[in-house]
């Protein structure tokens, strides 16, 4: 099926002697993690709530936060919910149920803990009429708080006077981490973090007003959790992405017109130019020309004939560039056979 891929020659930034040049290709890669075509009704869950033994190590961070702890409860809740909300949009399931933390506790503050038994996993599903849980098992917000004063000119009644304006800096990582579980076949599907920064500033006329101007984050660190929640749900959807071939655009006055012609879109043009030096006598030339028909082939969705004809140059004529385009089309063709699947499910 001819041109189902976006083609863009990258800019001209090569020397006049090189014998190559780079085209982009736009190609549909499978999804990071494949999901089983049982599992139709999945829940999410919340596994991020500290024990109380546990609870002491994660002081040190509240101590800047005026919500407390209930800064990564609300986060952690915002992430389960961008999450369950984004599964949703994807078709690939008839339900999603949030079901939110069911008594679930971690023992490793800003660490992943154990995985769930698999006892565990098989009476949430059982209770909750579920197939698969995907588990927010990690959320922590660590912050690092800075101070500095600078001179300034302050209005008062009496005129401008000289004093130091307080400013606050601080940085806050907000770190998630998920499991998936399939109780069908006893195993975890994936385990993913995910981490990102926040930088907020306040200032004032002395620290504690330039430190209170920080509350804020609170709605930024629960948007930042949904957006995880959502950022995640993209690992089990197929992914387009930017990929590079090296060609070659000298040789023959063909391989010149060929140049020009690829450079308009004129792709199916440059291909007739290239094979007829598929059987030019200099095995350079012919070698050259053959791996090309491999590049112009690819482009076309045809990966089979774009490796015979790839061997070809490489067999035939020992062109260095097609053994390793070789493997690279075998790998986009064990992909395809990924996406297929991906795709019936």
């Amino acid at each position: 099926m001819k041109n189902l891929l976006f083609i863009t020659l990258a800019a001209a930034t090569f020397s006049s002697c090189k014998s190559t040049e780079l085209v982009y290709i736009n190609v549909l890669k499978p999804a990071p993690v494949t999901i089983p075509s049982y599992v139709k009704s999945p829940g999410v869950l919340n596994r991020t709530t500290i024990t109380a033994q546990h609870k002491a190590v994660d002081v040190v961070d509240k101590i800047f936060s005026l919500e407390g702890a209930q800064l990564d409860k609300e986060g952690a809740q915002s992430s389960v919910s961008g999450l369950a909300g984004e599964l949703l949009k994807n078709n690939r399931f008839s339900e999603v149920k949030e079901l939110g933390e069911l008594d679930l506790t971690t023992t490793a503050p800003g660490l992943f803990s154990a995985p769930l038994s698999w006892e565990t996993v098989d009476k949430i599903c059982r209770e909750h009429h579920v197939d698969a849980l995907f588990s927010l098992e990690l959320f922590d917000t660590d912050s690092k708080i800075s101070y500095a004063a600078a001179p300034v000119s302050l209005k008062t009644p009496v005129g401008n006077v000289s004093g130091l304006e307080h400013r606050a800096s601080m940085l806050t990582s907000v770190k998630t981490g998920w499991r998936i579980y399939d109780p069908a076949s006893r195993n975890i599907l994936d385990e993913f973090p995910l981490s990102r920064d926040i930088t907020f500033s306040g200032r004032g006329i002395n620290p504690a007003a330039a430190a209170g101007a920080l509350i804020n984050r609170k709605e930024a660190v629960k948007e930042v959790g949904a957006q995880a929640g959502q950022h995640y749900a993209m690992r089990i959807i197929p992914y387009r992405t930017r990929v590079t071939r090296d060609y070659y655009v000298k040789g023959t006055d063909n391989f010149r017109t060929a140049r020009r012609k690829a450079q308009t879109g004129n792709w199916d043009g440059a291909a007739e130019l290239w094979k007829k030096e598929t059987t030019n006598p200099s095995n350079t030339v012919a070698g050259r020309a053959c791996y090309n028909m491999a590049i112009i082939c690819e482009i076309n969705g045809e990966l089979d004939l774009a490796i015979k004809w790839s061997q070809k140059a490489y067999e035939e004529y020992n062109n260095r560039l097609a053994l390793k385009y070789i493997n690279l089309l075998k790998n986009r063709q064990a992909g395809n056979e990924l996406l297929k699947q991906q795709q019936v499910e």
